[in-house]
This record gives structure tokens, sequence and C-alpha cells, in this order.
């Protein structure tokens, strides 16, 4: 059965968003990746659901963007755009069958092609179906996102709350006419081990994905000023992607030596890579509010990284971290050679930054989260289910 077909089916149970509200636990469908897909939002959603899970006021479960399809069709996930068609031949239906039975969707969003295959049919369905929108916009590219795309400018001015992780993106919205709420990432400081790195080690760690936006050649080329100076300096980079083989070749290129590509590595087995190493770098040129340095901050490795998106922020430079220019593998090298020369330096940006993580655990989210359910449902209230609209109604 068709995604029109089962809207059509469950339009009958939609009702008055003001009667959510009374309900004694609020039903909230998360539309997000699963963890096969290894990234931000799918450890966030994650994250998210575990905390839920037993509260008193609200029933959470996930909807995922990416659902393993029939047994008789897994042989498409071994080809790339066939996979596509196939996982969003399994999205629709499901998302009819789950949306029908939550008081509130919250959607996960990124940009450009994934917000038409994930976010949008999510938001499609939700409307047909009456349900309020609480969309969680994450990614760092929006000002070039929203430039482009009329329908991404269209559904988030539309959708009953919006919520992204930083400041940096309620200004982005703003400056094309979308409200949003900042909701700060969350982090299970449980899971991490914070200890002062007294000596502090030329022990290197970064955890982002090899491709772009993160921009990992500009961390080698750091790295190998640093080694000059540290003959023993080593680097682990923890994650994949497509410049993966360019960046074992940058680093055989550069003479680097001790540098672990260490490959995908599940969310559980994260800390130990933290733990075993004494400075975080990273030099992504597009970013927003990375759980990798909120991960370093709750370790207690001191950060350096370039100053992009709602990095600033987070890192307060000075304060929290060192920020270096975009793109600028010398001023990143200094930043961490000045760490190792002045190790009170380390200690104290350390200290601040796990101190600021406070402000991301769940005890203090939590009621942010369910206002924002509220609020969604709050002003839904009353809507009747409206049709279906294509995207295509719209122009890029």
């Amino acid at each position: 059965m068709g995604l029109s077909s089962e809207v059509g089916v469950a339009h009958a149970a939609t009702y008055p968003a003001s009667q959510l509200t009374m309900r004694s636990r609020l039903r909230v469908a998360v539309v997000a990746p699963t963890l096969d897909i290894l990234g931000g939002q799918a450890v966030q959603a994650d994250r998210l659901l575990r905390a839920w899970r037993n509260d008193p006021e609200i029933e959470a479960w996930l909807v995922p963007i990416n659902p393993r399809p029939p047994s008789a069709f897994r042989w498409a996930a071994r080809i790339k755009y066939l996979r596509t068609i196939v996982t969003e031949m399994t999205y629709m239906p499901l998302l009819a069958r789950e949306l029908a039975r939550a008081d509130v969707v919250h959607v996960f969003s990124a940009s450009y092609a994934s917000f038409l295959l994930a976010p949008l049919p999510a938001i499609l369905a939700a409307r047909a179906l009456g349900r309020p929108v609480v969309l969680n916009y994450h990614s760092g590219e929006a000002p070039d996102h929203l430039k482009r795309s009329a329908i991404a400018r269209r559904f988030m001015a539309q959708a009953d709350s919006n919520v992204v992780p930083s400041q940096f993106l309620v200004d982005v919205l703003a400056g094309f006419g979308i409200s949003a709420t900042a909701i700060p990432n969350t982090i299970d400081c449980e899971r991490f081990r914070f200890r002062e790195r007294t000596p502090l080690r030329p022990r290197l760690v970064s955890t982002r994905n090899l491709d772009y936006p993160y921009n990992v050649a500009c961390t080698l080329r750091a790295f190998q000023i640093v080694q000059r100076h540290w003959p023993a300096a080593s680097l682990t980079l923890v994650g994949t992607g497509a410049d993966e083989l360019v960046l074992r070749r940058l680093s055989v290129a550069l003479g680097l030596r001790h540098v672990v590509f260490a490959g995908r590595v599940a969310p559980d087995a994260i800390p130990e890579y933290y733990a075993s190493n004494d400075i975080y770098i990273q030099s992504p040129d597009i970013d927003n509010m990375p759980l990798s340095v909120m991960e370093a901050f709750a370790s207690g490795l001191p950060v350096v990284s370039t100053r992009t998106g709602g990095i600033p922020v987070l890192l307060n430079d000075g304060e929290r971290g060192l920020l270096a220019p975009p793109d600028d593998h010398e001023a990143l090298a200094s930043h961490v050679l000045r760490l190792l020369r002045e190790p009170d330096v380390a200690c104290r940006l350390a200290r601040n930054a796990y101190a600021a993580c406070a402000a991301y655990a769940w005890t203090a989210v939590r009621d942010q989260w369910l206002h924002a359910y509220r609020h969604a449902a709050s002003r839904s209230a009353g809507r009747q289910a409206a049709p279906i609209v294509t995207a295509a109604s719209f122009e890029k």
C-alpha cells in the first residue's frame, strides 16, 4: 500500500492537538537515521530515545529513514542508486503507519538531497495526518542549502517548531525569515572518563569522517609540523569516508610516522580512543555543534579546531579550546605546540571545557524538548489534515 492510500486510511484518526496535551504521555515519533549510518544525527537520535525511555511524560520511538528492505530486496543494498530507490519504497509506507499513531513528529534533518529524501516525505506525511512537526535541523551547510532550495525554506517556515543545536543555526535561519529555537546536542558524560593529562603527551586524536567538509588533510599537514618538533608524536584518525585512500597517500607523501587510520568505530567504543590520547584536533571547513568536541570535553582533552560555523561559540577561543582560521594548518600546529609547551594552559582549557558539559547533560535539556513538543502540539491545535502536496510544486 502506498503512502497516499495509507494516509487516507489514517485520516480519520486526526484530532485536535489541544487534546494531546491532556494525555498522560505524549507519543513522539522520532524520524532519524539508525546507527547503521554512523554520524552525529544517528548518535543524537539514539541518545534522545534512550533518554526518553521510561519517562513519565513522553513515549518515543524511532522511525528510521534508512529502514532495512524486505529480505527479497536486500541484494539491492549493494547497488548505489538502486539502494536509494528500494529504501524509499520501504520508508514511505513505514512513515504512514508509524506517524499515524504519534501525537508529535520529531524529524531530524540534514541538507541538500538528504532533505528531499528523508525529512521532506516525513513532513508531508505528518501534515497529511494532521500531526504537528518538530523539525530538528542539524546541517552546518545551512547557509548554502537554504539559499539554493526554496523547497527547504518553504517547509521549514511551515514547521510547527524548528529546533537547531546552536545559536549559529538560529541566526542562519533567521536570515531567511525562519524562526528557530536552540536546544543543544546532548552528551552522556558517564560514558566518558574525565582525567587531567599530566604529563601532557603528544598523542593527538581526531574523530571526524574522512570526507568533505571535515578537511582531514589540513589535520595531517598540521601534524607534520608537530612531528618535526616532537618526533614521537602520534595521530589517530577515527572514522571513514570517501577520501580515506587520498588521505592515506597524503600521509605517506608527507613522511608522517605513527599515524593510525582506525576506520569506522561503533559509538560504544569511541570513549577508549579519547581515553588513550591527550589532545583533540580537527579542521573542518564547515561545521555546527560537533559531538566529537563535546566528547573530547567530557574526556578531559584540550581541543584545537578551525574557527567555523558554531564552533567558536562552543569553544570560546582561549577559554575552552584554541581556534585557528579555516584550512590553516600552520596555525593549528602552532596551537598544538603551544599546549605541549604550556601544559598548564592545556589543563585550564580542559577543566573549563569539562565544566561546560553540564549544559549538555540530559537533565539540562530534557524540559526544553518537552516544551518544544508541547509548543508544536499547541500550534497545530484545531488544524485538520491537509491534502498531500508535492515537492514539485515549488521551485528550487
